[in-house]
């Protein structure tokens, strides 16, 4: 289904939907990683049924949240039911995270964090340099961010003046081991201030609010340099008992927590 950029409700309702696929994509095959798809479906859904145009091409840096790409692909009918139903089985198209080849929508193998920004740098530049239209998305981790391949690859996208490029970051302030501030003493406005020392046009958002969502994404800021969209997020979101927690990152649900989760999503018992 197709949904209009300004119709906020049936983005609301779309939402919804993509969190209750996303939940049976997750426990039909007792897998992890749920907490990092539950805090960028929202960012995806807005992309995926509002930013992206034809001559665009978005890359899933943080490629472990390849379930919430395999879902944005499917509300958009890239992907049918008998696709997801083969997620992580043996022979499918749909790994666990995102296919070196097999899918038209995916232009890289990611999940080797921070790689994707790169990716998308030299992607940006190429179109620059064959005059081609559209822009390069890259949605990464702020996890991601301790990697200096990331920095590189800003201080390259600033140095060749990459205004056709966006990186979005989903702000989680978790990662592998803990939250960012454990790990490193990152939080989410230090990295802000990090980043914007670097000289790109950068901005903060709700990552959950649709509706700033809808309206932040799409902005490209000032010309010649590309674009940051730092997006404040909740790891695990909608899960009461996933949300804001290191187990969301690699335990499945047990029944009773993906039952409990359908229901205060409005989808009913399972």
């Amino acid at each position: 289904m197709n949904i209009e950029k300004n119709d906020k409700h049936s983005l609301e309702a779309l939402a919804v939907m993509a969190r209750l696929r996303l939940l049976k994509l997750h426990y039909d095959i007792h897998h992890g990683h749920l907490g990092g798809d539950l805090s960028c479906i929202d960012s995806l859904i807005v992309l995926f049924h509002s930013v992206l145009k034809k001559d665009d091409v978005f890359i899933l840096s943080k490629g472990h949240s390849a379930g919430t790409l395999y879902i944005a692909m499917w509300s958009k009918g890239l992907l049918n039911e008998d696709d997801l139903n083969t997620f992580a089985k043996d022979g499918t198209r749909l790994g666990i995270h995102p296919p070196v080849k097999g899918l038209d929508s995916v232009v890289f193998g990611t999940g080797s964090l921070g790689h994707g920004f790169s990716l998308a740098a030299g992607l940006a530049l190429g179109k620059k340099l064959k005059r081609e239209s559209g822009r390069v998305y890259c949605l990464c981790g702020d996890g991601e961010w301790q990697e200096g391949s990331c920095w590189e690859a800003l201080t390259f996208a600033v140095h060749k003046k990459l205004d056709n490029l966006s990186l979005l970051i989903d702000a989680n302030g978790w990662q592998g081991f803990g939250s960012t501030e454990q790990v490193a003493s990152v939080s989410s406005s230090d990295l802000c201030e990090r980043l914007r020392s670097f000289g790109p046009n950068i901005v903060t958002c709700d990552g959950h609010d649709l509706k700033a969502l809808n309206e932040t994404l799409p902005r490209t800021g000032k010309t010649g340099m590309p674009s940051v969209i730092l997006m404040k997020t909740v790891k695990g979101k909608g899960v009461a008992c996933l949300e804001n927690t290191l187990a969301s990152h690699y335990l499945p649900l047990t029944r009773e927590q993906y039952e409990e989760a359908r229901r205060a999503l409005g989808g009913g018992d399972a």
